[in-house]
């Protein structure tokens, strides 16, 4: 088992340990746990292209099904070299307990293909893109399992799965991929959702702690696409960005820094450690981005960015989880203890699968939303989100991840009970 999977299973188990008092049923809950700590289906199998060069290759593939008591199954498809069983399971895991946290009703799934992509043509990668969803076709479908990009997979990608699907079963179903370009019912704000997401949690974390926007700072480390926009609509909101980083290097202005400049310059295939530096900015590492004396750092880039080696060095008042998985469990324990608030990833990176769920109400009623209503609808979805988190950890005095925990799962098994299924 790898660690990705061994974490995902001992926050179910550590969360039960809270969550049975809630329960005078024991047996029925125990059985509830039981079934959540391993997924309703494993689809593995191989599929194979043939290259340019006429010989065949052949790749093992992935689409694991976690739990669909809450909804149908819903979760990104990655094609990467380093993917494996457990890392799917463990993130169709991750995937349910966030969809149950944003109160939207889905469950859990998740797919990959172990390939390294950018060794394939544009041709290959659509002939791979083509054979995956005929595999993964009969357990798909706008009612069943609702797919959609994730690590080097992209709009594109779906639009050939999605034309794979619909010929197969002979008619037009938009609704079973998300994260599809426009032109195939794809969802305005679909690219900044994560980050404007993020940022509507962070609004209402500051104001749950009565803190003031204009005078909380921010640290961002990794300027992709999410780290780039939680930074551009944070400082559009008033708080003041003081540092972000690429994998290079990070940028510190303690006055503050302009988002849009820096957007536009790694938009042109810039890299920060050679940016023309304004008076009163310096370079930083990434690691003295980590231990910046910010209101928030947003690790927004990688696993594991805050460990047992580096956990003592953090100072900022919150840490916000933007990236997944970046904080391990021994330097979440640490930083609790501290007094220092960790908002779990499955809250505050919701954003993007809650746009994905708009994209799917969109494409089911054939009526499509401006991008005002979009935003809108996301703000008030992820606000309540929070709010609930909010009242749990004040309720029981928890950490917002087990809070984040508690009310996920407890959504899933209060639907399984409801059914009947335990």
């Amino acid at each position: 088992m790898n660690a990705i999977l061994g974490a995902a299973l001992n926050q179910i188990k550590d969360t039960s340990t809270i969550l049975g008092e809630d329960y005078p049923d024991k047996k029925k809950f125990k059985e509830a746990i039981d079934a959540i700590l391993i997924p309703q289906r494993v689809v593995k199998g191989k599929i194979s292209i043939k290259r340019e060069n006429g010989k065949r290759m052949t790749f093992l593939a992935f689409r694991i099904q976690h739990n669909d008591a809450r909804g149908p199954f819903k979760g990104g498809i990655r094609f990467h070299q380093n993917v494996s069983e457990d890392e799917v399971q463990a993130l169709a895991i991750l995937m349910s307990l966030k969809c149950a946290v944003a109160g939207i009703p889905y469950g859990g799934a998740k797919g990959g293909v172990v390939v390294d992509p950018s060794k394939l043509t544009k041709s290959e990668l659509k002939d791979l893109s083509t054979e995956y969803a005929k595999f993964i076709a009969p357990y798909i479908g706008p009612w069943k399992d609702v797919p959609a990009p994730d690590v080097n997979t992209d709009g594109q990608i779906m639009s050939w799965m999605l034309e794979v699907y619909e010929k197969k079963i002979g008619m037009q179903a938009p609704a079973t991929f998300t994260g599809k370009p426009l032109e195939l019912g794809g969802s305005l704000g679909r690219t900044e959702a994560t980050g404007q997401g993020g940022v509507c949690v962070l609004a209402a974390y500051i104001n749950s702690k009565k803190l003031k926007v204009a005078s909380s700072t921010v640290a961002v480390q990794g300027f992709g696409n999410v780290g780039y926009y939680f930074a551009k609509i944070a400082k559009e909101l008033g708080f003041r960005v003081v540092a972000v980083s690429d994998s290079s290097s990070g940028i510190y202005d303690p006055k503050g820094l302009d988002i849009d400049t820096l957007g536009k310059y790694k938009e042109k295939g810039g890299s920060f450690r050679d940016y023309p530096l304004k008076s009163g900015a310096k370079l930083i590492t990434n690691a003295e981005l980590l231990e910046l004396p910010v209101t928030v750092l947003v690790p927004a880039a990688l696993e594991n960015s805050i460990t047992k080696e580096n956990m003592e060095d953090i100072s900022a008042k919150v840490v916000f989880e933007m990236a997944n998985g970046p904080t391990t469990s021994e330097a979440d324990t640490y930083l609790h203890e501290k007094g220092i608030d960790v908002i779990p990833d499955i809250l505050s990176n919701s954003g993007g699968v809650t746009v994905s769920y708009f994209e799917w109400v969109q494409n089911l009623s054939g009526y499509y939303w401006t991008k005002e209503r979009v935003n809108e609808e996301l703000k008030k979805t992820i606000t309540k989100a929070f709010t609930d988190i909010d009242k749990i950890v004040k309720e029981k005095r928890i950490s917002y991840r087990r809070a984040a925990n508690y009310l996920s799962i407890k959504r899933i098994i209060d639907a399984m009970i409801t059914r009947g299924r335990v």
